[in-house]
């Protein structure tokens, strides 16, 4: 809990020095693989809107264009780097070529979809790029429906925001109790992994 509060200041003193550049800069980071919640960057940049600092559509739009870029970055790691070693050392960590190429044809198939909709879900929204990355998705329909799922994210918590004004904190508890719905999620789905393939 010190960490998130460490990690809640340190995102409002820089957003509040730096202005639109801080929100690009942190949504930047949240969408390259780092948990840095945009739970707390867009609210509290709508809280600013509020006090009429911040232009709101602005706000939205370089939310977005920030985990766009931060989106790329880590679909380039998932096609270059991942993607090589993945097929060299895969078979370590219990993920075969085949895996890949059921990947590969998973993203193919339903790419545009989970690129939209994982960008309106808390956790896996930080980490959807690299897997579609290394799945070599179309990079046009990773664009586009990357921008739009984190235009209508970047929308939805800058109103959040904007409309609980001094009390904008409120929705960190809310996000709390749903990431750990995420995890749990999440983590049952590598056990499953792991068993299936050990077997």
């Amino acid at each position: 809990m010190d960490i998130l509060n460490w990690l809640a200041s340190l995102i409002i003193n820089i957003i509040s020095g730096a202005g639109y550049w801080g929100i690009i800069f942190f949504m930047t980071l949240e969408s390259a693989c780092l948990p840095i919640p945009s739970e707390i960057i867009m609210p509290f940049s709508g809280y600013l809107v509020f006090l009429g600092r911040f232009n709101f559509w602005l706000v939205v739009l370089v939310g977005a264009l920030g985990n766009l870029i931060g989106s790329f970055i880590a679909y380039f790691l998932g096609f270059f780097e991942f993607r090589k070693i993945l097929e060299k050392y895969g078979k370590y960590i219990l993920i075969s070529k085949k895996d890949l190429d059921r990947a590969d044809k998973w993203f193919a198939k339903y790419g545009p979809e989970a690129a939209f909709f994982s960008r309106l879900l808390p956790v896996v929204r930080t980490f959807i790029s690299l897997p579609a990355g290394i799945a070599r998705m179309n990079i046009k329909k990773f664009v586009c429906y990357t921008f739009a799922g984190s235009f209508l994210w970047s929308l939805f918590l800058t109103y959040v925001g904007f409309k609980l004004g001094e009390n904008w904190q409120v929705i960190q508890t809310y996000f709390h109790k749903f990431n750990i719905v995420i995890v749990i999620i999440i983590a049952l789905g590598i056990f499953w992994f792991i068993r299936k393939h050990l077997k």
